[in-house]
């Protein structure tokens, strides 16, 4: 098992993330494998005086964390089923949220940072959601707390203030973080600071390329060609070369310049200087209707006249 020693004691790590955990399931399962070596849901139910479905949430927030490395499936999928388009969390009643936060002091003091964060009373919705971030996906308090503040700057960011958080946002920012095994106050601040870096990068690409605002699609190509190695001047010079040679900002004609400069290796401006430098612009073709300054020879008005 990952977080057990190899005389069969409990790590320190894994006491921190149980510890951390806030969730008295949890612990008790882990320990239960600890000391069985294996798991079996319903007989564990049995055993330790909980319902399948308690053991089987604490047994998907255990493999979360990491701590059932190499363990099965809690449940797989039944036979022909598809699975879901998107991750969600469960349905939980109004009752059962209000039942579990009135034993759990540190569960109220999440709806009440929850609250205070988004700046008004939680709704229904928005309960559901940081209920199952806090019981679903077992994430620490203090971590939730930090997804809520970089929630709501994100969605400030992104929408400059003028659309309200949603629970759904939220909700798939919190898988996104658990994916990301985000599961400590480090890892996220961490998280948090690059991110807050990359989102400063693509404002001052947005200044550079004189875009009022980045659309979706254009969010999404500028922070993968920062991935593969491009900064914001060979990203101009793929802006100016578009520019020229097409009269326009054309987001896919910039797209191919940028993914044939990747694909042969060019991603600082002295490379792309180098091995693909800008191609001499052709002269203008003379107006429609212009006369032409040389007049015409005997020979080119006997071409002319034989063509008649």
């Amino acid at each position: 098992m990952a977080e057990q020693t190899a005389n069969n004691s409990i790590s320190p790590q894994a006491l921190d993330k149980l510890i951390a955990a806030h969730d008295g399931d949890m612990a008790l399962l882990w320990l239960y494998r600890l000391r069985k070596g294996a798991l079996d849901p319903e007989r564990a139910a049995g055993e330790l005086c909980r319902t399948l479905e308690q053991i089987r949430a604490a047994e998907e927030k255990l493999r979360r964390l990491g701590l059932l490395e190499g363990a099965a499936p809690a449940q797989p999928p039944a036979s022909g089923a598809e699975p879901g388009p998107e991750e969600q969390l469960p349905e939980y009643s109004a009752e059962e949220i209000s039942r579990r936060a009135s034993g759990d002091a540190t569960l109220q003091d999440v709806f009440a940072e929850a609250a205070q964060v988004l700046g008004h009373t939680l709704s229904a919705g928005e309960l559901r959601v940081v209920f199952g971030i806090y019981d679903h996906l077992g994430m620490p308090p203090e971590v939730i707390v930090e997804l809520l503040h970089y929630c709501a700057e994100l969605n400030k960011w992104k929408h400059h203030g003028d659309r309200r958080l949603t629970p759904r946002f939220l909700e798939q920012e919190a898988y996104a973080w658990a994916n990301k095994e985000i599961l400590t106050l480090d890892l996220a601040e961490e998280y948090i600071r690059a991110q807050r870096e990359r989102h400063s990068e693509l404002g001052r690409l947005r200044t550079a390329l004189q875009l009022p605002a980045l659309s979706p699609t254009q969010q999404r190509d500028l922070l993968l060609w920062l991935e593969q190695g491009f900064g914001e001047e060979a990203i101009a010079i793929a802006a100016d070369r578009t520019l020229t040679n097409t009269g326009a900002l054309k987001w896919g004609y910039l797209r191919k310049i940028l993914q044939s400069w990747h694909e042969n290796g060019l991603h600082s401006p002295a490379e792309i200087r180098e091995k693909d430098p800008a191609r001499a612009a052709r002269p203008a073709p003379a107006p429609e209707g212009s006369y032409r300054q040389k007049p015409l020879s005997k020979d080119e008005w006997d071409s002319i006249l034989n063509k008649i």
